[in-house]
Parts: structure tokens; sequence; C-alpha cells
């Protein structure tokens, strides 16, 4: 076998070992799929030299493809269904969370129980002084990178989300009324 048998399975292996690193240094299955394809193809042709040809690599390829695709989703080794990610500031608004430091009005921070990556944000109150270890929710989300929080303690889920639909409702009254 020479060295020019090796080389479609060669490149393989080692581009699907690049795009795994990528995965790796920039998570979010941006790479992975592909990258664990190209890879055990390129190992596999590597391996056995009677599916090194071209046609066989592309055949191991879409199916190690398909498969690797089956098991992301079906064990959503990601999160990727979504469910605990944030997709904008206004997303923010109702989270509830645990402050890390004290929160005042001018200084504070909170982590969110689903704040998406990065849990941790600065948070500021309107009155008064939230100490360490207290449950909070988000009232306004200021653009996602200065939250204004509340102090939840005594209040369960029902009372949370009735005080967000009082916050919500008195927002837009007083944004009807100044217009």
């Amino acid at each position: 076998m020479a060295l020019s048998d090796q080389a479609l399975p060669l490149v393989l292996t080692v581009g699907g070992a690049a795009l795994c690193i990528a995965e790796a240094i920039a998570p979010g299955a941006h790479f992975i799929v592909v990258g664990v394809a190209l890879l055990l193809a390129g190992l596999i042709g590597l391996l056995v030299p009677a599916l090194a040809g071209p046609l066989a690599l592309a055949v191991l390829v879409g199916v190690i493809g398909a498969v690797t695709l089956y098991g992301y989703r079906r064990y959503d080794l990601y999160g990727g269904k979504g469910e605990a990610r944030t997709r904008d500031s206004g997303d923010l608004e109702g989270q509830d969370g645990i402050v890390t430091e004290t929160v005042t009005p001018s200084a504070g921070q909170v982590r969110l129980r689903d704040g998406g990556f990065d849990p941790t944000y600065s948070a500021r109150t309107v009155s008064g002084e939230i100490p360490e270890g207290s449950e909070i929710i988000v009232t306004d989300a200021g653009g996602g990178s200065v939250l204004t929080v509340e102090s939840v303690d005594g209040m369960d889920e029902i009372d949370r989300e009735l005080a967000a639909g009082r916050q919500a409702e008195a927002e837009s009254e007083s944004e009807s009324e100044s217009a």
C-alpha cells in the first residue's frame, strides 16, 4: 500500500481532529458532528485499507455523521433544545436566582438559575439592600448588562409570577399614560 492510498483517510483524520479541537475551544455544537464523522471515517480508512477509497469514505462519513447527529440530538449533549438558554435580555425578566455579592442601588452581583452560558450578572435594586445568599427575581433586564432585582424571600413561584404580571401591567399603563 502506497502513501498515496492513505492520503485521503489521513486528510479526513486530520481535518476531523482539527474540527473536534475547534469545538473544544469554542463549544456550541458548531463542528462536533462533522468533526466526529470525518475523524472516525478517516481512522477506519487508515485501519482498513479496503475502505480507503473515496466512495467508501464518503459513505462512511455519511453513515457516521447520521449516527453522530442522532446521538447528539437524542442525548441533548449541549442542551441543544434551548430550554436553559437566554435568547435576549428580555428573557431575563422574571428569572430567579441567588445574590452572590450584596446588591444595593449602586452595586452587586447575582447568579440566575437559567441565565445562559454565564449566569452571573451585575445587579442593582431600586431601593434598599439585598444581602448575599438571598433569593431574587429580575424585574428589569436593563439591556442585559445590569439587572434590576427584587428580593423574593417568602414568595413562591406563583407569587413571583403574579408580581411579574403586575410589574408588566404597571409598565404598560405608564407607557400608555406618557404617550
